[in-house]
């Protein structure tokens, strides 16, 4: 298996599944659309519906009902970043190498266009129930979608992080705002794909792990890049954890230990998926390109 091809062609396939389901840019109200769709056109990895997607076939599952959930899943990260970026949280201008939503539209449609991408990400994962012949495992991914973004997830995580800028933060909160800010969106991701193909409580609750770890390090590698790496490699500015005077794992473990901690994460998480009676060759081998990832 060359991992980059097969990448790049479940990257083509998400972006066929995403323009599907975003809306038309036509009607009165049709800037919302326009800026909905640059946010979630913007690029990326694809990330959270690709290890949906991949969840989903690890369990055997084979048919079309996780596709909203995949666009759906899109739309709530984008809607997370596009509300990140604004001056009254992180004020950066750049993302994936482009101007981001509020320099393009203005802080008050970026607002909208946040918020709009919110409700009809619950909108599109609302249409699984259409051509799914399990609607009951759609409703359960529903409540999953609803939790893990909501306060006891990514927006909880959000929400501590934003208080404690410019405050002390101990190891014990930084590690609460990465599990919920970044890994619970993750963990919604192969929770939902495992529920959608009918996996069982305890291998539901295996991947939640598996992804709560993976997050984790993924957001601890994420400040080591913003160090390391160039505006130019990462595709937005560097220095905005010390330019909004923030705790990272970098500041408070220093580069070399938090290096080790995302090893540590990465390969925890990689026995517990090697544990389950299936196996998903890709799935292992794309939670090994994050340890290494350079943007």
């Amino acid at each position: 298996m060359n991992f980059n091809e097969e990448m790049k062609k479940r990257v083509e396939q998400i972006e066929r599944v995403l323009a599907a389901y975003l809306p038309k840019e036509q009607g009165l109200q049709k800037t919302i659309f326009e800026s909905m769709n640059y946010s979630v056109l913007a690029g990326g990895k694809r990330l959270r519906p690709m290890i949906m997607q991949e969840t989903y076939r690890l369990f055997g599952g084979d048919q079309e009902e996780i596709e909203p959930f995949m666009a759906a899943m899109e739309m709530i990260h984008s809607s997370s970043l596009v509300h990140d970026d604004l001056p009254a949280m992180d004020a950066d201008e750049y993302r994936r190498g482009r101007k981001t939503t509020w320099v393009v539209y203005g802080e008050d449609m970026a607002i909208l266009a946040g918020d709009a991408l919110m409700i009809y990400a619950f909108e599109t994962a609302a249409k699984a129930f259409a051509i799914s012949p399990h609607p009951q495992r759609v409703g359960q991914a529903v409540g999953i979608l609803a939790q893990k973004t909501g306060i006891y997830g990514m927006i909880g995580g959000q929400t501590v992080d934003v208080e404690l800028t410019d405050k002390p933060m101990s190891a014990e909160q930084l590690d609460f705002i990465y599990r919920l800010k970044t890994g619970a969106l993750l963990e919604a991701s192969m929770m939902i794909g495992a529920v959608l193909a009918g996996a069982g409580p305890q291998e539901v609750a295996a991947v939640e792990r598996v992804a709560c770890d993976v997050g984790v390090a993924f957001q601890i590698q994420d400040d080591i890049l913003d160090v390391t790496s160039t505006a130019e490699v990462l595709g937005k500015p560097i220095g905005s954890d010390q330019k909004n005077n923030k705790t990272t794992y970098v500041t408070l473990y220093g580069m070399e230990q938090a290096g080790q901690q995302v090893e540590i994460l990465s390969h925890r998480a990689l026995d517990t998926l090697k544990k389950l009676p299936q196996r998903n060759e890709y799935l292992e081998e794309l939670f090994i390109s994050l340890i290494h990832r350079k943007k």
